[in-house]
């Protein structure tokens, strides 16, 4: 893997945690929704600044796909924290591979904030979801 797939791969689980973040919109708390928009919001900023970097050097914006299939299916506010636990998760591990894989600091530095702040989000959604510790060691590994 290169840096540049490093930076697709992570733009493209930005797409995916948008879609998911829209889907579950409709079947989160009331006590979440806030959350809901904040989160959707903080991945657009990120998927732009992803795709201005992949843009950066030299290649092509990336879009989203036409659609997007979730691990299950969401019905309840329960699988609606798991499917977007999950989203954060793997985006946690697009950018796990894209700091290993960053040859620039200004890479890297956008691996680093995304990991951060799903990190960040992935200890709420475990808070939420009743799960213990709230926060993991290795954020994208599990």
């Amino acid at each position: 893997m290169t840096q540049n797939d490093a930076l697709t791969t992570a733009v493209d689980a930005e797409f995916a945690a948008i879609f998911t973040y829209g889907v579950t919109t409709a079947f989160i708390g009331s006590d979440q929704r806030d959350a809901v928009g904040e989160f959707n919001a903080a991945h657009r900023v990120r998927r732009d600044a992803v795709n201005a970097a992949i843009v950066s050097a030299g290649a092509a914006e990336q879009v989203p796909a036409a659609g997007y299939t979730l691990p299950f299916e969401v019905t309840d506010d329960t699988t609606a924290v798991k499917a977007l636990l999950q989203a954060e998760t793997t985006c946690a591990s697009a950018y796990r591979a894209l700091v290993e894989q960053a040859v620039d600091a200004d890479a890297r530095r956008l691996g680093v904030d995304g990991l951060t702040e799903c990190a960040t989000r992935i200890a709420f959604w475990r808070g939420v979801s009743g799960l213990s510790p709230a926060t993991v060691a290795f954020p994208g590994a599990e």
